[in-house]
């Protein structure tokens, strides 16, 4: 293997990396009962956390860590800086980095890019670079169902007026790619940008007319802006293929973005109002870099936590985990 392609940092060795994540398979023993009751009918719900907030780990110790905390999924990060960006990633790290998700067992149900639109010529044509390296990744990884690529848009909130039909125009242009590669895009309304509340989500998307075009919703960001969870779930549900957690606060000018369970989101009631709408699909955590780049941030203890936080209440709620593939441990 070669490790220059898959480290955020130096591997650590199986026996050091032990030491570190000692009492994660406690919490991945009280989610047995849920992996059982995923045999059960019905839709699944299971929890994944991105390798955004895990910089400093090699990937095969990010996988190790997220396998044995207990979590179903992964979210790789595909940004420029990232082990797993696209364009860094030879053909050998590439089936490389296909085996060790295969064989931790964990699904891919998302990847994380940044694809902002910003309207020029050269950014139009870099977005699409990013997007075809991004698309074609997805395909070797999870050739049988490609991960939803999740993103932000960007420009200003006040500049939707404006930017709306070029933003359209852009996302048009990716569509193609996108049906190529039997990806669906889920953007990601962000507080204080264009597309910031579900109006102005639900709009784009029409305008757009792809079902290659699809929303994640991110509740933070409407907290920040002023928008009741329920409310805005379910004006965008249908349109909302994936799920992303994490706690904010502030207003939309001036917010911070915080670990799920440190701000004031009900996630026992969030949980529940998924299994109310029948939700299928996953949750993600993500670690956002105004947290994980904190100089005293660690992420191996703040995996195991927002895990520790959120799979009892999700346990609570009644969502139904997925059962884990039965593959050998990375």
């Amino acid at each position: 293997m070669h490790t220059s392609l898959l480290s955020g940092a130096a591997p650590m060795s199986r026996r050091d990396f032990s030491r570190i994540i000692a009492g994660a398979g406690v919490a991945a023993l009280a989610a047995a009962p849920q992996r059982v009751a995923a045999a059960k009918s019905g839709p699944t719900v299971g929890l994944s956390i991105g390798t955004y907030g895990m910089k400093d780990l090699a990937t095969p110790d990010a996988l190790r860590l997220i396998k044995d905390t207990g979590y179903d999924g992964v979210q790789l990060a595909l940004m420029a800086g990232w082990a797993t960006d696209p364009a860094t990633l030879t053909a050998d790290g590439r089936r490389t980095l296909r085996r060790l998700i295969e064989d931790s067992g964990l699904e891919l149900p998302s990847m994380l890019e940044s694809i902002p639109l910003r309207g020029t010529a050269s950014a139009r044509t870099s977005n699409l670079d990013r997007l075809k390296r991004a698309v074609e990744l997805g395909n070797e990884l999870v050739p049988s169902r490609p991960p939803f690529l999740d993103t932000i848009l960007g420009r200003k909130k006040s500049e939707w007026e404006s930017a709306k039909d070029a933003m359209v125009d852009e996302l048009r242009g990716w569509v193609p790619i996108l049906e190529d590669g039997k990806t669906t895009l889920t953007f990601k309304p962000h507080a204080g940008d264009a597309v910031q509340n579900a109006e102005r989500a639900l709009w784009l998307i029409r305008a757009v007319g792809s079902p290659r075009i699809r929303i994640v919703f991110d509740y933070s960001h409407f907290y920040v802006e002023g928008y009741p969870l329920e409310e805005s779930l379910r004006q965008l549900f249908d349109y909302s293929p994936l799920i992303v957690v994490k706690d904010s606060e502030g207003t939309s000018e001036k917010h911070s973005f915080l670990l799920p369970g440190d701000g004031k989101t009900d996630y026992l009631a969030y949980f529940r109002l998924l299994r109310t709408l029948s939700y299928s699909g996953f949750v993600n955590v993500e670690v956002s870099a105004m947290v994980h780049r904190k100089p005293d941030y660690q992420s191996v203890p703040t995996a195991k936590l927002c895990y520790e936080r959120l799979a009892p209440l999700m346990d609570r709620a009644g969502l139904v985990r997925p059962a884990r593939r039965g593959k050998r441990a990375v």
